[in-house]
């Protein structure tokens, strides 16, 4: 555009050459910005990522996760969809993994946004297929943390979280849940996702358990910390429960 405004210029001499500068040049900026902000709001959307594979043992499984409608994050940690995400299609089929096996999910891209990540085991109180993960029933087996000197997380890059089932948790339906902050731009923003498992062959354990949403206070330091700031963080920890290793 700016090569056809210069060749009109050239072609028509007597053209006002203010016209130009006040007019058409500041149309083709505004232009510019305009296209700017479409790639920078395709970039964000292309850059959230769903927990959309479960991976158990030495298999995967689609069908037993409750599928995210998209791949946006929750926005706020007290939402009861912090859970399994917002109204997350049913899962078709619950997999039976023995205790101390691997768990955790595969992810539709890699994590891009700096910020932890950590698993959960949701205890269901009858058959998972029915429980919406509501009361105290969840603790955290898994979690990843920063490193430091830059600031960096160790989940970032990463297309596939997973961790083992302590081979102390009792036997039973479970929703195991994998969740990750994203913390470049705040208020952070929360990646969940979940999944419904059988676990067999397993102990006496008894972690202590929280609610979700009721896990992470919303003022907690690693909700509200700046990745960004100056002097850089020296010391991070993830937000929620202490992990559970049985």
């Amino acid at each position: 555009m700016i090569f056809v405004f210069s060749y009109s210029i050239r072609l028509f001499p007597s053209l006002n050459h203010t016209l130009f500068k006040f007019y058409l040049i500041p149309l083709v900026m505004k232009f510019a910005l305009s296209l700017l902000g479409l790639v920078a709001i395709a970039q964000s959307a292309s850059a959230h990522y769903m927990f959309n594979t479960l991976v158990y043992g030495d298999k995967t499984s689609t069908a037993a996760v409750r599928q995210a409608q998209n791949n946006s994050p929750v926005k706020l940690v007290t939402s009861p969809d912090m859970r399994c995400n917002v109204d997350p299609h049913p899962a078709t089929e619950t997999v039976t993994v023995s205790a101390n096996d691997t768990i955790g999910f595969k992810l539709s891209a890699a994590i891009f946004h700096q910020g932890p990540a950590a698993i959960y085991l949701g205890e269901a109180p009858g058959n998972v297929s029915d429980w919406d993960g509501s009361g105290a029933r969840w603790f955290k087996i898994a979690e990843w943390g920063a490193t430091f000197n830059p600031v960096n997380f160790t989940d970032i890059g990463l297309v596939e979280l997973t961790t083992t089932i302590p081979a102390n948790t009792t036997s039973g339906q479970y929703l195991v849940r994998a969740e990750q902050f994203g913390l470049h731009n705040p208020p952070a923003e929360y990646y969940v996702g979940c999944a419904q498992i059988n676990i067999v062959n397993g102990g006496n354990g008894n972690p202590d358990k929280v609610s979700i949403p009721g896990h992470i206070d919303p003022n907690d330091p690693g909700v509200t910390a700046n990745i960004y700031q100056y002097p850089p963080l020296e010391n991070y920890t993830v937000p929620g429960p202490v992990v559970w290793r049985g």
